[in-house]
């Protein structure tokens, strides 16, 4: 059995969004993810340095009206990458919301469809309920609209009669 499976570019963009999650600074949430050859080699999220200390921790530095104590996503993905000698050449970066624009919308409805999609799957593994759903589903959907275009096509183009 086949199925469409989401893009790579959709995946790593919610991996970026679940990265998000862990950024120490409050005024954004924001998660990178550094691939290379459809892999993942690093990620990062709005922080300090490591082992620095965090705003959730000790508050923010201001200056400017920016908090200096939180490097960007990017960064501490980067950073995690020479401390550890992977080399970023070739990588592209996902970062979520700023670079890619959330262009899946994935942030204004990601809670919904994290719920949605635990139904789905918990639905999917009762086959017997999935087959009686879907059925039902068919069966509901009354006429296609491409049923009125092939009639319209025998009829007007290929000049058939029923």
């Amino acid at each position: 059995m086949t199925r469409d499976r989401i893009p790579w570019k959709q995946y790593f963009m919610m991996q970026a969004l679940v990265i998000a999650q862990r950024s120490t600074c409050d005024r954004a949430l924001v998660g990178s993810v550094l691939v290379k050859d459809d892999r993942m080699i690093a990620t990062g999220y709005n922080g300090s340095v490591s082992g620095q200390p965090h705003c959730d921790d000790v508050g923010h530095l201001m200056v400017d009206g920016h908090c200096v104590r939180t490097i960007h996503s990017e960064m501490n993905a980067l950073i995690q990458c020479a401390k550890n000698g992977i080399s970023t050449e070739g990588t592209e970066i996902y970062e979520a919301l700023i670079t890619h624009n959330d262009e899946y919308f994935l942030l204004e409805d990601f809670a919904a469809y994290v719920e949605a999609q635990e139904k789905i799957d918990a639905l999917y593994r009762d086959h017997d309920k999935w087959a009686r759903m879907s059925l039902a589903n068919i069966a509901k959907s009354h006429k296609f609209t491409s049923d009125d275009t092939i009639t319209e096509y025998a009829k007007e183009i290929w000049e058939l009669k029923k």
